[in-house]
């Protein structure tokens, strides 16, 4: 139920080392504009006397906003991973389950749509949070709370790429600590410096053989 060897395993046999360093260059410049963006407004719209305490402004603005986007991230996998999902998902199927069949069709803006909303919803929770930082409880009650948040979206996505996103929640609904546990993994690398450039994509590998260890064989096929 925890596939961490054979998540591994399958990214090495997929050859998906390629697309991984797609998604992390992806995930670095979000960060990157992200910060850029949020720095440039400061400088834009606050102006103090001395130059020195603008450059000083500007340094901790930029500081202030990479930690930010630290903790942010987790948030931002599935929405990273989602132009990378399908195709990781037939190339891992074709190599471990061959015989298994998609039963249902998505266009790709409806699921964009549904990730951006994702994304903002998970956003939303961790500012939600932020006081609990102030009271020495915010980092564990992040990770609980995006481990709940990115297991069940990335189990949605893997399994609803065969029953439905419906079906795929009521199944999840009765798995949800195998879920909870690869979200919990999937938290965690997601806050390692350089490993979580490249979470999207183990994110998804992981949550297809999940989804297949506790699905019964017929109704895959």
């Amino acid at each position: 139920m925890y596939p961490l060897r054979k998540t591994w395993s399958s990214i090495k046999q997929a050859n998906l080392f390629t697309t991984m360093l797609l998604c992390a260059l992806l995930a670095g410049l979000v960060l990157v504009c992200s910060i850029w963006t949020i720095t440039w407004i400061t400088d834009r719209f606050v102006a103090l006397e001395k130059g020195w305490l603008d450059t000083l402004l500007n340094w901790i603005v930029a500081l202030i906003s990479g930690v930010a986007g630290w903790f942010v991230l987790p948030a931002l996998t599935v929405l990273i991973s989602s132009l990378f999902q399908e195709s990781v998902i037939q190339r891992v199927e074709r190599l471990e389950y061959p015989q298994s069949h998609r039963n249902v069709t998505f266009g790709f803006w409806p699921e964009l749509w549904h990730d951006i909303k994702f994304t903002a919803e998970a956003i939303g929770w961790n500012i939600l949070v932020l006081p609990c930082y102030f009271l020495g409880i915010g980092f564990p009650v992040s990770i609980l709370l995006n481990a709940y948040l990115l297991g069940r979206e990335f189990f949605e996505s893997a399994a609803g790429y065969h029953l439905g996103k419906t079906e795929a929640r009521i199944l999840g609904k009765h798995h949800w600590k195998s879920i909870y546990i690869g979200g919990l993994t999937i938290t965690v690398l997601s806050l390692i410096p350089l490993i979580n450039l490249f979470v999207p994509i183990f994110a998804v590998v992981w949550m297809v053989h999940l989804y297949h260890a506790i699905q019964p064989p017929d109704k895959t096929r």
